[in-house]
């Protein structure tokens, strides 16, 4: 038996076998959920230049999708061995991702070109906490979100004496797509405190909201009148299957609740009025895109990066929390009715502060594909 399918064999040779003409442009997709970050980019650079993209993809379902467009060169590779022989033998002039810890694992620059690696964030959040310490050191490119991550790596960059990277001010490709959804529907008149639907997005790991009380807030809301939706994130239905099992079997029988597994779909977004959150990135697209509040219940910090506290800056997970909503103890739940009432009452003057605090913190609204796209196309006329 090979170490990796006929699938991916055939695949990463095809891939090896182009001419680098035509690999002046790769994406490298980990999953089906890069997709929301890669689309509009990739339309922008097909609309308006004519250069040669590949798209690699660890995801044989989105392979299928991608595969429909003829403009892009798509293949699988998997998670195994072809993966890592992909990434060690790359012969391309950029190559552009979301997955951060490059040269960390077994995930590793290439040996043989001179491939320059730009990162694009696959969420809002800081650099320095919910990442590893290192997950950004070994790219030559970041496209950041905002200010906050500017200084955030460059204060990393002189503490751990690291190589300069170039930092552009992007913005978030995926905050401009949910504006555009957004801008659509902003005739959805205000509802009833009493017909509210709260949206419960955690992040995913042992001690956040969903392994420790999301089963109190379900009850509490439901109790209350209001309708609920749990969305749930990837990681927690790879690790946590049990206690999904567990929360559907509890509450599929109420007609006002609903699970939802399909995190690439945002019409729940649209159609809730208050999402409850913890540490996850998802709370900013949410208020940002929609203007919407956040309730944050106060989970231990989601940190990746135990020395994150050598950087200076606040991390924008933790600061934005009383700019875009309020914080609930896990000692204080019951309160959370209360608490959707006053949300209730404020709800124009917490719109207008939201709205405020995303343009002060991210880049380029509704602008950022262009702008990443020309940056790309200077890049390659220097190659």
């Amino acid at each position: 038996m090979g170490f990796f399918s006929k699938n991916e064999s055939t695949d990463l040779k095809e891939f090896s076998n182009l001419d680098i003409a035509e690999k002046q442009i790769v994406f490298y997709s980990e999953d089906k959920n890069s997709t929301i970050i890669f689309e509009s980019f990739i339309d922008e650079l097909i609309k308006n230049y004519d250069v040669s993209i590949c798209y690699v993809t660890s995801s044989k379902e989105e392979l299928d999708i991608i595969s429909k467009n003829k403009k892009i060169k798509a293949f699988y590779v998997g998670e195994g061995v072809a993966r890592t022989k992909f990434f060690l033998e790359l012969q391309a002039n950029i190559l552009i991702m979301t997955m951060p810890d490059l040269e960390a694992f077994h995930i590793k620059r290439s040996k043989m070109h001179n491939v320059h690696y730009i990162y694009m964030f696959h969420s809002m959040i800081s650099t320095h906490l919910g990442y590893r310490k290192e997950a950004f050191d070994y790219f030559d490119s970041i496209f950041c979100v905002g200010n906050y991550q500017i200084n955030e790596i460059k204060e990393a960059e002189k503490l751990y004496n690291l190589k300069a990277k170039k930092l552009v001010q992007f913005g978030y490709t995926h905050l401009d797509n949910l504006l555009k959804i957004h801008s659509k529907n902003t005739d959805i008149t205000l509802k009833q405190k009493d017909s509210y639907q709260i949206i419960i997005a955690p992040s995913w790991g042992k001690d956040g909201l969903f392994e420790t009380v999301s089963e109190k807030i379900i009850n509490i809301l439901l109790n209350s009148g209001y309708k609920v939706i749990l969305r749930i994130h990837p990681m927690t239905q790879k690790k946590s299957k049990k206690k999904v099992e567990h929360i559907l079997k509890t509450f599929s029988k109420n007609s006002n609740f609903f699970l939802e597994q399909n995190i690439s779909y945002f019409d729940s977004f649209l159609q809730s009025d208050i999402m409850i959150s913890d540490w996850s990135g998802v709370a900013l697209e949410f208020a940002f895109g929609f203007e919407k509040p956040v309730m944050y219940i106060d989970t231990p910090k989601k940190m990746r990066n135990p020395n994150f506290k050598d950087i200076s800056q606040i991390p924008i997970e933790e600061s934005i929390r009383n700019k875009i909503g309020i914080i609930v103890p896990t000692t204080e739940l019951e309160t959370i009715p209360k608490k959707i009432e006053e949300i209730y009452t404020n709800q124009e003057s917490i719109k207008n502060q939201i709205r405020n605090n995303r343009d002060e913190t991210v880049f380029n609204i509704g602008k950022s594909v262009i702008v990443g796209t020309e940056y790309i196309i200077k890049l390659l006329k220097k190659k």
